[in-house]
């Protein structure tokens, strides 16, 4: 299904997975951009909330806004109080142009907020980045400065995409900043009891490059059609 402005609905799945974890998991595009989201209740610890986050686009990443550096999202109900607690790299996915950290652990380039009062794209509440964006004042998440000067700045470890050619493009992401390519796995403690995601978690989008004003989607008018589309498409079942 096409929808307008170039967007295209690729999956949108919410539903309990199980008695004692719930699940939202997200894609949308954007002309050669794709990503993808899961927000999970841990089924071990229901305070717990894991948000995998993926450029998941096969195109090949060759300028600084084909890099995916952040996503938000808006919360129905009471507002969450979460505690960031970790960030490792996905089990598919790897550091170039720098070291591999030990342990997958990347919570030094990577920040966290709850509250930016509408001050992230599409007046979104919520979210995580490896940039500034003028919203991020350092890392929220345990673990070192993986590359000085300090974090959250600039393109450094965000992600890049799934298909990307790490040998093509311009300087910036053919070795000028260390990159993921392309899955990050973050942990949070907080959550309030009975939480679901697929109930409560809104307005989601992706947001690429280093500064608001480069390319974050969907729209928040496609954003409402993505959500209606999601119906139709179906929910996992138990």
């Amino acid at each position: 299904m096409r929808l307008s402005h170039g967007l295209v609905l690729a999956s949108f799945l919410a539903a309990a997975s199980s008695a004692s974890a719930s699940i939202l998991d997200f894609t949308a595009s954007s002309a050669h951009r794709q990503g993808t989201v899961r927000f999970e209740v841990d089924s071990m610890d229901a305070s717990k909330l894991i948000v995998t986050l993926t450029n998941s686009a096969m195109t090949d990443v060759m300028v600084p806004v084909d890099v995916m550096t952040g996503v938000f999202w808006d919360v129905s109900g009471p507002s969450l109080v979460l505690t960031s607690v970790s960030a490792i790299l996905n089990a598919d996915s790897a550091v170039h142009f720098a070291p591999a950290p030990a342990g997958g652990v990347v919570g030094g380039e990577w920040g966290y907020g709850g509250s930016l009062a509408g001050g992230g794209p599409a007046n979104t509440d919520y979210g995580i980045s490896s940039s500034g964006l003028g919203l991020f004042g350092g890392p929220t998440f345990p673990g070192p400065d993986l590359d000085p000067p300090s974090a959250l700045d600039g393109l450094n470890y965000g992600l890049t995409s799934a298909g990307d050619n790490m040998g093509t493009g311009n300087a910036q992401v053919t070795g000028g900043r260390p990159l993921i390519k392309s899955s990050v796995v973050f942990t949070f403690m907080g959550l309030p009891a009975g939480f679901n995601p697929a109930a409560s978690i809104n307005n989601i989008q992706f947001q690429y490059g280093t500064d608001l004003s480069e390319p974050h989607f969907p729209t928040p008018g496609a954003a409402g059609l993505l959500g209606i589309a999601g119906l139709f498409i179906g929910r996992r079942r138990r």
